[in-house]
């Protein structure tokens, strides 16, 4: 079957797909790691009333924090991923906007106690556009939480993916990949204070880890 993937969206719909639990739902939680029960959990939020994802994805960490009373919200570029996460966890609260994450930043007066991005659109937008978004959308005092995967050593900046592959239609994404240290720098230069950026340790020896970094507008 040919690829059908024709554009960005439609990148992430199929994603969103592939990824998509089926039978009995699960208590949603927040988890910044690529392992299940393994690292930090929502405490990197601190304790927000308000909380705004960039990529949800499956809204499972939007759904965390609604379930606890916070005023989430998340916003996803794939349409697919905002129908499917409003019919998992609206009854909960929890908000669900379908934008491109820098025109919904850009294009809003809100703002928010917390900002995150768990594996998510931080990881897939150029830094110097998405950080003075977040920055000018949170409270004064507000968090910006982001995490993905660790980048492979010697090759940091702007990376390429094709998304379907060698052989499908050309449609790609690019992800920004940096060292924890030059991920302090760039939110510093973005005016974040109290930078912290760390690895997380995968729970086995020689598996990928989780860069994870905590900043404070």
């Amino acid at each position: 079957m040919a690829d059908p993937t024709t554009d960005i969206p439609g990148y992430w719909d199929r994603y969103i797909q592939g990824v998509t639990r089926q039978g009995p739902e699960e208590a949603p939680v927040l988890e910044w790691t690529q392992y299940p029960g393994h690292g930090p959990g929502a405490e990197l939020l601190g304790e927000p009333s308000t909380a705004l994802e960039l990529g949800f994805g499956r809204g499972d960490a939007v759904a965390a924090l609604a379930s606890r009373g916070v005023k989430a919200a998340g916003v996803d570029v794939s349409p697919v991923a905002v129908r499917t996460a409003q019919q998992r966890w609206e009854h909960l609260g929890a908000e669900f906007h379908h934008a491109d994450v820098t025109e919904f930043l850009g294009g809003t007066a809100r703002r928010w106690e917390a900002v995150y991005s768990a594996w998510g659109a931080a990881w897939f937008t150029d830094p110097s556009v998405l950080f003075p978004l977040v920055h000018d959308r949170l409270e004064p005092g507000g968090r910006f939480v982001f995490s993905h995967a660790s980048a492979v050593p010697g090759s940091y900046g702007v990376q390429g993916m094709y998304g379907a592959g060698f052989n499908g239609r050309r449609v790609w994404v690019y992800r920004w990949a940096y060292e924890p240290e030059e991920w302090e720098n760039i939110l510093t230069g973005h005016g974040f204070g109290q930078v912290r950026v760390w690895e997380e340790t995968a729970p086995e020896e020689d598996h990928v880890g989780t860069v994870i970094g905590v900043a404070i507008r």
